[in-house]
């Protein structure tokens, strides 16, 4: 991930910066943040869903290919999962791990945030990443084994949806667990109805999507549930963060996106 500049140019962020914005803290592509503000930090956790598209794409593409090249839905399956960590320099699952941890311990607020803080991996951290990795790889195998265009879908629909999960989760009224870090920096940044609006966008995108893969109206449906089931659990989870630890977190923000990604693609295996 790109550091932050010290000091960020005066006047408005321009759509530029967002992306640079979205790239540069969710991804590890070759991307400068030219400035790090909450105006921009508001225009990048908008382009969140950007971001996710480039990741499921680049995902969907490396699972196709070992599909066509006979490697079979597994290992088809394995890159499309290991694609996103690549590309996010397992940043998210170190997140769901140090969430899991933090909230598993059954500490009070400051000693859950002190625990995730850690650069270890506990037991509930990684009990949680094998069951999520082993569950992605076994939805997308699935998916790959019903035809290629079945697990792209899945692929790009599971990226897109972990990185709306992020956008969500930036909405005013979520306060930041911590004075510092990317959740302090992106806590409440995002308007709710702008939120709602991108949220839509992503919904329609998605049932167009299924449309084709998965068979018609009930391809489109079914994907659209699935969208919304994962945003539904993301939200699940950070009203208990919130609850457990006083707001958000990077790790939190990391979680939230696993989780809204493994739930997509599982419901999507589903039926």
């Amino acid at each position: 991930m790109s550091t932050a500049p010290t000091e960020p140019p005066a006047g408005p962020p321009t759509a530029a910066d967002a992306l640079r914005f979205a790239f540069g803290t969710l991804t590890v592509l070759p991307v400068r943040l030219t400035r790090w503000d909450r105006a921009t930090a508001r225009g990048g956790m908008l382009c969140a869903p950007v971001a996710g598209l480039v990741v499921g794409v680049c995902a969907a593409a490396l699972g196709t290919v070992l599909l066509l090249l006979g490697g079979g839905p597994l290992l088809a399956a394995v890159g499309t999962v290991a694609v996103p960590a690549a590309l996010t320099r397992g940043l998210h699952l170190d997140g769901l791990a140090d969430t899991a941890d933090g909230l598993g311990s059954g500490k009070p607020a400051a000693d859950a945030l002190r625990i995730m803080k850690q650069s270890d991996i506990g037991p509930f951290g990684v009990i949680v990443l094998l069951l999520a990795l082993l569950a992605q790889v076994a939805a997308v195998s699935e998916l790959y084994a019903a035809g290629w265009a079945a697990g792209a879908v899945a692929a790009v629909a599971g990226a897109v949806t972990a990185r709306l999960a992020l956008t969500l989760a930036s909405r005013t009224g979520v306060p930041a667990a911590r004075p510092e870090g990317l959740g302090a920096a992106v806590a409440g940044t995002v308007p709710g109805r702008v939120a709602a609006v991108v949220a839509v966008l992503v919904l329609v995108v998605a049932a167009a999507a299924g449309l084709g893969a998965y068979g018609g109206p009930y391809g489109a449906l079914h994907t659209a549930v699935a969208v919304l089931l994962g945003l539904g659990a993301a939200e699940l989870l950070l009203r208990h963060c919130r609850r457990r630890l006083g707001g958000v977190t990077g790790d939190v923000f990391g979680g939230l996106a696993e989780t809204a990604g493994l739930v997509t693609v599982v419901v999507l295996a589903l039926g």
